[in-house]
């Protein structure tokens, strides 16, 4: 532990290589366009190593990865962290398991987003990709994965995640017009659930092709 920095330096290089190497492969995939998207992984107790604003995702170093607190203020850098910090924070705050958040721009999870903004959610039944969630393990299960409005008050859209959270188990969400959030208790696991609710997006818009 360094002696000037309330956090433990070589763990924070540690999760900042890890958020680059799976930062470049998503982005490779065409999910964080325009230096969209944010990304980060829970340092310790009271800190999370989080993406800086505006940077290229799919060319990030280790001076692209800073530490917040969990209120979402920045520790040792005057770097300004993401403006949706406070969506990956108050998950590690309320959340001791969850170790890392990822938050992507794909098209299909933007064009979704569009589609079921007025339903407020997208009803996933009856797939075997279900059981990708910590949880699921039968194909004949049901999920309704929330679709929030989109907002620059992200105090706001902080509170309205909390009431969803408050109602059960879930990992993770769509914003109108904008993207999609997902977790898990470490990179492996936040990167499965995303992948899941990608597929499983890109299905529902498929099917809506053929009704």
């Amino acid at each position: 532990m360094n002696a000037a920095l309330p956090y433990d330096r070589q763990r924070l290089r540690e999760l900042a290589g890890e958020i680059i190497v799976n930062v470049r492969e998503l982005s490779q995939l065409g999910w964080t366009p325009a230096t969209s998207s944010n990304f980060s992984r829970r340092l310790d107790d009271r800190h999370a190593a989080i993406t800086v604003s505006g940077r290229d995702k799919g060319r990030l170093t280790e001076t692209d990865i800073m530490v917040v607190d969990f209120d979402g203020q920045a520790v040792g850098s005057d770097h300004r962290p993401s403006a949706e910090t406070l969506l990956h924070t108050q998950l590690y705050r309320r959340f001791t398991e969850i170790g890392c958040v990822l938050h992507t721009h794909s098209q299909v999870q933007t064009v979704a987003s569009r589609l079921y903004a007025g339903a407020g959610h997208v009803h996933l039944e009856g797939y075997e990709l279900l059981k990708a969630f910590v949880g699921n393990t039968t194909h004949e299960t049901e999920l309704d994965l929330p679709v929030l409005p989109n907002t620059q008050d992200m105090h706001t859209l902080a509170a309205q995640v909390d009431a969803l959270l408050d109602r059960g188990c879930m990992w993770g969400y769509l914003i109108d017009g904008h993207g999609l959030y997902a977790w898990g208790r470490d990179m492996a696991e936040a990167r499965r659930h995303l992948e899941a609710f990608e597929f499983l997006l890109g299905c529902e818009l498929e099917l809506r092709k053929l009704r």
